[in-house]
């Protein structure tokens, strides 16, 4: 009897999840994640394979034994980012810590009139952006650097920041005789380029380097953001994230809430 209970409860189980995917990504799209999620059990394969999504408006490369498969669940699985869905007038997205796109993928389907900067500094992330956001075309602008509070040169962190993989990667500040990887940038210089005066959404997860972002040189931007949605990282070396982000946006008109392990802070209008 206890035997049958459990088949059937697990059973049950199953059921709930395949109806949650078919929800979250679409009835085909479901089952194309769970045959590669299969395949990719069964069979030994180094070569990047196809997932599909209803809030993805183009078809989306994923590594093997990597983390872009969890990357992929967060997004369109779990759907962090439809905290965003019913902002309107969404004119820029900057994507701090792109990874391998999903996220822009995302903003740009969700959003048809906007356009996304990717800043993504690891070399392996940033070829999988490219390759995923290239049918976007002249929407995306990627930059592969890091974001930063100042100029500076960076260079990817050698030691492995929480499990190690490839949505953990962090950039460090070069020491006087190291050669540096790449030119750090900041959010002001992007809004600049960007030929815009505003911000609509400022994504970020940048693995602690947020702390940097928000600990000066703010000021000439933060007033231009309408909406945040950020990963707060409070133990890595850069220092306590979520302390130095709130004290950063204090006197600043948001309204804060969390969506996974994000903190959405989305501007209040008092404007008549």
């Amino acid at each position: 009897m206890a035997t049958k209970y459990l088949k059937v409860s697990l059973s049950e189980q199953y059921f709930r999840k395949i109806i949650y995917l078919c929800q979250s990504l679409g009835f085909f799209q479901a089952l194309v994640y769970v045959y590669q999620k299969v395949r990719n059990l069964l069979f030994d394969s180094s070569s990047p394979y196809i997932l599909l999504s209803k809030d993805s408006m183009y078809p989306l490369w994923c590594r093997p034994k990597t983390s872009d498969i969890d990357v992929f669940r967060q997004i369109f699985v779990e759907r962090e980012y439809s905290c965003l869905d019913k902002l309107t007038n969404i004119d820029l997205v900057i994507d701090c810590g792109a990874n391998v796109g999903y996220s822009s993928a995302y903003f740009l389907t969700q959003f048809p009139g906007c356009k996304v900067i990717c800043v993504e500094p690891d070399s392996s992330n940033f070829l999988m952006a490219e390759r995923n956001l290239a049918p976007y075309k002249e929407r995306v602008r990627l930059l592969r650097t890091g974001i930063w509070s100042h100029p500076a040169r960076l260079k990817i962190s050698e030691g492995a920041y929480r499990d190690g993989r490839e949505w953990t990667v962090q950039v460090r500040e070069c020491k006087p005789d190291e050669i540096s990887e790449m030119k750090a940038i900041d959010i002001g210089t992007l809004l600049a380029e960007s030929g815009l005066d505003r911000i609509s959404v400022l994504k970020m997860d940048v693995e602690g380097a947020e702390a940097v972002v928000f600990s000066k040189n703010y000021g000439s931007w933060l007033s231009c953001v309408d909406n945040i949605v950020i990963e707060l990282h409070d133990d890595s070396s850069f220092g306590n994230a979520s302390e130095i982000f709130q004290n950063a946006i204090s006197d600043r008109p948001y309204n804060y809430s969390r969506s996974g392990e994000l903190t959405v802070c989305k501007f209040l209008d008092f404007s008549p």
